[in-house]
């Protein structure tokens, strides 16, 4: 879960999106990133960026629609004469978030 409480206190300005990009660049360790993965073994955190695709009410729910950029790395077997090249690879994947309007605590899934 994360807290979302810092980008709910914005919902309905143009600061919603700003701020909530930013908290999930802060808890990408959240985030279903190695779930996400396409084209590479293993997620990496450090360059990772957010857009948020949509925003709506549902309930006592904001849902959430975001993108997010990444990288990974595809993982060799860690022999010293491993030829596998350690490159990243560019990922991207989407996630709904669910804030709860009550606590701000919301819950994410890969879409």
């Amino acid at each position: 879960m994360i807290d979302c409480r810092e980008a709910l206190a914005a919902w309905g300005s143009d600061a919603f999106a700003q701020r909530l990009q930013a908290l999930l660049v802060r808890h990408a360790e959240a985030l279903p990133l190695q779930q996400g993965l396409q084209g590479s073994s293993v997620a990496l955190s450090d360059e990772l960026s957010a857009v948020i695709l949509g925003s709506r009410e549902a309930g006592g729910q904001i849902v959430v629609t975001a993108g997010l950029f990444y990288h990974g790395i595809i993982a060799g077997s860690c022999c010293a004469d491993d030829p596998t090249p350690v490159e990243r690879q560019t990922e991207y994947c989407e996630v709904r978030l669910e804030i709860d309007r009550q606590s701000g605590l919301a819950t994410v899934s890969l879409l």
